[in-house]
């Protein structure tokens, strides 16, 4: 089954790791490690979700993968 990508990065900002989803607009949370932050995001995942079907709002499918996972033709 595919599931949606996760961006995970260090923001010097908010000193601490952001994990995002893409695919969910402001699917996002933060972490002291990059577990954390993906741990959290999917609480955060499970939440949008839920408030989406919740409200009749679409879902949108996993389809975002960085450039340098799509191949060329």
């Amino acid at each position: 089954m595919k599931d949606y990508h996760i961006n995970v990065f260090y923001s010097d900002d908010d000193r601490c790791y952001v994990a995002d989803i893409p695919d969910l607009k402001f699917c996002s949370a933060l972490g002291d490690s990059p577990e954390a932050a993906v741990r959290e995001v999917q609480k955060a995942k499970a939440a949008w979700i839920k408030v989406a079907k919740e409200r009749s709002k679409p879902i949108p499918p996993p389809k975002y993968r960085p450039a340098i996972y799509q191949l060329t033709r």
